[in-house]
């Protein structure tokens, strides 16, 4: 197998993995209040994250996307493993 390919697949895998943490963190920060008050059932915040999570990744997302690759960081300034390893990384 091409290097490329192996390195396709591992950016893809490791892409999806911090995604779905990142996805995970930002819905227990969203609903956590809401259901320790006893406002709204967990079967309901699940709902309710599930469908604004996915409608905020599907309508804004290109827009987040654009925005950090408009050059908010200048990576020239760093060597290539820097900004793999920054990029990979979670603060």
């Amino acid at each position: 197998m091409p290097h490329t390919l192996i390195l396709f697949i591992l950016t893809l895998v490791i892409g999806l993995y911090m995604l779905w943490n990142i996805g995970a963190n930002d819905v227990a920060n969203a609903v956590g209040t809401s259901i320790g008050s006893g406002a709204i059932t967990l079967r309901k915040a699940i709902l309710i994250a599930a469908v604004f999570e996915f409608a905020g990744a599907f309508l804004v997302g290109a827009n987040v996307s654009e925005t950090i690759q408009s050059g908010i960081i200048a990576t020239e300034l760093y060597p290539p493993q820097t900004v793999i390893l920054g990029m990979l990384s979670r603060g």
